[in-house]
């Protein structure tokens, strides 16, 4: 016991022994991480609904060797009294290489599942346009504190480079103000759900039509005249905007009509009503109503109300009530008012 007691003393008082049972322990448990990742926790995300933890595990289980290696590599290296730092600012730059590494592919994997799961999911190309560029921002982002970290490991002052960086990204930022906050637009969009491909549409400039695409920096908007506008997404995204399509595709169609004085209204209503029932694409839930609205100037004004089940047919329904409305008023002799004006002139001898 007394042997093996020196031997451990022995070993344990040489910083070189320390070190090499400290890589020993360090590969041991790095090639125990890769296991677990792949063999334990890999399998166990995969019975998960979310696949958030399959991507990590999946990116993870590829780089946690050299992660576990590096750490122990480190601490192991703390058993020298070094009077240099290069060694300890070598292992701090290849940690930070890895991780980068692996934040670079946690966000690789993600575009790949997001742009797998949405792609056909959605009509629209926004989502296929959006995903890779802010991709690329994020990965931008993370190799330029990448460097930064590590100009910051070997204590290198980068302040004059962070100034001009600064003022460089100022000028570039004021030259792409408008396309950056189209970009933007359409990202709002795109997550706000405010119109799809195939919705129709009224902006709050009066243009109606049917949304074509929604791109990276503008959308595409088909009118009933068969013309193509573009609008900039970073317009549209505070813009107030009628969808005809939300929260369903029923829509109400108005028809406002009038009356002599005299006539008796509730024949009105009844005659009126009887002859909207008879319109095919007019549906009985919610049933049509008859309004009697004002007495005007030159008529009493009445607005027939009937519901259909698309809006695609409200155009021709609307036509339909109208030609309807006008006959049935003509079969039950109740006069359609025109404006007039009587003229009194005095007699002067």
């Amino acid at each position: 016991m007394k042997a093996v007691s020196d031997a451990f003393q022995f070993i344990s008082g040489n910083p070189y022994f320390r070190f090499l049972a400290i890589l020993v322990i360090t590969i041991i448990s790095a090639f125990l991480a890769k296991f677990i990742m792949k063999q334990v926790l890999k399998p166990l995300a995969k019975k998960t609904k979310t696949k958030i933890d399959d991507l990590i595990i999946k990116s993870l289980s590829s780089l946690v060797f050299y992660i576990v290696f590096l750490i122990g590599l480190k601490v192991g290296l703390l058993q020298f009294e070094l009077k240099t730092t290069v060694y300890d600012n070598l292992i701090n730059t290849f940690l930070i290489l890895v991780i980068t590494i692996l934040l670079l592919k946690i966000i690789g994997n993600f575009a790949k599942q997001w742009m797998r799961e949405w792609k056909f999911k959605t009509k629209t190309t926004a989502d296929e346009r959006l995903i890779p560029f802010l991709q690329k921002i994020l990965k931008a982002v993370i190799i330029i504190l990448a460097i930064i970290f590590a100009f910051s490991t070997w204590k290198i002052n980068i302040s004059p480079l962070l100034a001009t960086a600064g003022i460089a990204g100022l000028a570039i930022g004021l030259a792409v103000k408008d396309s950056l906050n189209n970009i933007l637009g359409g990202l709002q969009l795109v997550l706000d759900r405010t119109f799809k491909v195939g919705d129709k549409v009224q902006l709050e400039s009066g243009e109606m039509g049917v949304i074509l695409d929604i791109g990276l920096r503008s959308t595409k908007l088909k009118t009933y005249d068969n013309e193509v506008i573009y609008i900039p997404n970073g317009y549209l995204a505070n813009a107030k905007i009628k969808n005809f399509t939300h929260p369903d595709v029923s829509i109400r169609v108005n028809v406002n009509f009038g009356v002599v004085y005299g006539s008796d209204t509730e024949k009105v209503q009844k005659v009126v009503l009887e002859a909207l029932k008879n319109i095919e694409t007019v549906i009985e839930e919610p049933e049509p109503v008859v309004q009697f609205l004002k007495m005007s100037d030159f008529s009493l004004d009445f607005v027939a109300r009937a519901w259909v089940k698309n809006y695609t047919e409200a155009y021709s329904t609307q036509l339909k009530m109208t030609d309807v409305i006008y006959n049935a008023l003509n079969r039950a002799n109740i006069g359609i008012p025109f404006p007039t004006r009587t003229v009194y002139t005095k007699k002067t001898d």
